[in-house]
């Protein structure tokens, strides 16, 4: 039961390690430019719906939801 507690935690850690890493990669991030229709409507629909990314790219039409993630958090700095 001691070795499996240890598999368990071990694989708690793998996935805290790989979220630091993602966070780590998103400073690495190409900025994406938006014209600036598009921009504002970014900025629209996140004070409607907040962080819902899909539900924003949704409405902007060839760009993914990460993509207007990505552009909100680039906006921010």
């Amino acid at each position: 039961m001691d070795k499996h507690l240890r598999t368990k935690q071990a694989k708690t850690n793998l996935v805290v390690a790989s979220s630091s890493s993602e966070e780590v990669s998103s400073l690495e991030w190409e900025a994406v430019n938006m014209n600036q229709e598009e921009e504002d409507l970014v900025c629209r629909m996140h004070k409607l719906v907040g962080n819902r990314w899909e539900l924003i790219a949704g409405r902007i039409p060839g760009r993914t939801a990460e993509e207007v993630e990505r552009f909100w958090v680039m906006k921010k700095k």
